[in-house]
């Protein structure tokens, strides 16, 4: 039996300690009695309800598995903190055809500007059709997914949260909070940095503890604009740290704690206005703040994204600053990447070693997320050192191929999975095109694989219900086909029907005939 765009605080007693008064501890484990070998009444259940939760639950029931979200908060998020959806989110988004209502609710914003906050322009061309950052605030996100999920057929459970789990050759026995215990043949992890299901599962999750604090929240401010803009200019000389900008329909103020943070206790308006006092000499009249929090510069890492039957995703397997906003990214792209496969091995037909992939291709990612966001804090430091590497930074990002490598690392369009030798294409996601039945995009609502053929000579026979079959000798592609996963990501590229069947089965199992 188990024991028991922010990040979380850790300490040496206890794996993540959150600086934020936008979560806490689930209660006290109900510890599960005995193996129960009934039959799951659940395919998965989710523990926690957040966007990537959400998003894993929408993907599961595309291939109609069952399943269940805990969420142990009892009503929706008071506070509207604004994130932005990056590129690769937003191509997820038009796959499934969600990005119209995100749309709806969230303001474009260019894509530039976002590695160390180094203010360069977007390198023109990029290679995607959402080539912009969606500001949009984060209860929308999560209050559009779970609605999708819901829609799919997904049950979503509010106060519920688990406190103790058992797993063994056929499923998993949960034990809730209030004592209750369900059974489900996989259990997902989606609760957040002090996620009790890592916790439970035992996984390791090694890194950094916070070195630096900062508050952050959502404000009124009663001065002008140009004394707000003056000011912030001339901070920004000695600390990158410290910004306020008009976001969102509401200021935005993110300023360093000077001195020892006091965990337990959540900030407050009076904490703003003395460390603004402190740093920029006046507090701006800020005032009716709509949310506040603090955060350090955690940076952990699961040892493990899966232990038997239970898998973690989101930032339950992983922690980071916010710089850069690309945790909420990487959490649902971790959602992305992981349905369709569970659905697989759900539903009979996965691969022997599909599951394992879901590790072996974002436990990767994780990392270099990780790397990247501890460079761009070491660039934010007001030390000599690093304020000449910046400096540095800034001019070669000058150069076209330097600024795009980096805007396409923080957006996640650069990623290569490793599918083995092949063109550069191969791993990589392919952008959204036109095709004679509109966009490409829109074929991929029902995560089903997708053979793009030019050649009007292939098929995908006995994988047919799994995978789409599209011709297009007009698609603006400059190779023969290419077979993609349900994530869109490029599993082949070829033109020989026997190789393309090989490369079928790796993917998507056995042929039905």
């Amino acid at each position: 039996m188990h024991s028991a765009q922010f990040t979380a605080e850790p300490s040496s007693t206890d794996p993540v300690e959150r600086d934020s008064t936008l979560v806490d501890v689930p209660g006290s484990p109900s510890p599960v009695s005995g193996t129960d070998r009934t039959p799951p009444t659940f395919d998965v259940i989710i523990a926690g309800c957040g966007p990537t939760g959400a998003m894993l639950a929408a993907e599961l029931r595309l291939h109609d598995v069952r399943v269940l979200v805990l969420e142990k908060e009892t009503e929706p998020a008071s506070f509207v903190r604004i994130v932005g959806l990056h590129m690769r989110s937003l191509e997820l988004m038009a796959m499934r055809g969600l990005l119209e209502r995100m749309l709806e609710r969230g303001r474009q914003r260019p894509a530039g500007g976002f590695f160390a906050a180094i203010n360069k322009p977007a390198p023109k061309g990029l290679d995607s059709a959402y080539a912009y950052l969606l500001g949009i605030p984060q209860p929308v996100i999560v209050h559009l997914l779970e609605a999708h999920a819901i829609e799919l057929g997904a049950q979503v459970r509010h106060g519920c949260a688990v406190a103790d789990f058992q797993q063994d050759d056929d499923g998993v026995t949960v034990a809730l909070a209030d004592g209750e215990q369900l059974r489900t043949r996989y259990l997902v992890g989606c609760d957040g940095g002090r996620s009790t299901v890592r916790k439970l599962l035992g996984v390791g999750f090694p890194g950094e503890p916070s070195r630096t604090h900062t508050l952050m929240g959502e404000m009124e401010v009663g001065v002008s604009q140009e004394e707000i803009a003056a000011k912030v200019a001339e901070i920004a000389e000695t600390d990158r740290r410290f910004d306020l900008r008009f976001f969102g329909g509401v200021y935005r103020v993110v300023v360093p704690i000077a001195g020892v943070v006091d965990r337990a206790a959540p900030p407050t308006l009076e904490d703003f206005k003395q460390q603004l006092r402190a740093i920029a000499g006046t507090d701006f009249g800020v005032h009716s703040p709509r949310w506040m929090s603090r955060f350090g510069d955690a940076t952990r890492l699961a040892e493990r994204y899966r232990v038997g039957r239970v898998l973690l995703a989101g930032d339950a397997a992983h922690i980071h600053p916010p710089i850069g906003g690309q945790g909420l990214n990487l959490g649902v792209q971790d959602a992305f990447n992981l349905g369709w496969k569970l659905a697989a091995q759900i539903r009979g037909w996965a691969p022997e070693t599909l599951l394992d992939t879901y590790q072996a291709e974002r436990h990767p990612v994780a990392e270099d997320v990780l790397d990247n966001t501890r460079a761009q804090m070491e660039l934010l430091s007001a030390e000599p050192g690093p304020r000449a590497v910046r400096r540095l930074l800034t001019e070669l990002m000058d150069f076209d191929e330097v600024n795009r490598r980096l805007l396409e690392k923080i957006t996640a369009i650069g990623i290569r999975y490793d599918f083995g030798a092949g063109p550069d294409l191969l791993g990589r996601r392919l952008r959204d095109l036109d095709v004679k039945q509109g966009r490409l995009y829109g074929l991929l609502h029902r995560g089903r694989g997708l053979l793009l053929d030019r050649t009007e000579r292939l098929t995908v026979g006995g994988w047919s219900d799994r995978v789409d079959h599209l011709a297009d000798p007009t698609a603006a592609l400059d190779v023969p086909c290419v077979l993609l996963r349900p994530d869109g990501h490029v599993a082949w590229i070829g033109d020989e029907q026997h190789d393309l069947d090989d490369h079928l089965s790796r993917w998507f199992g056995k042929p039905t005939n």
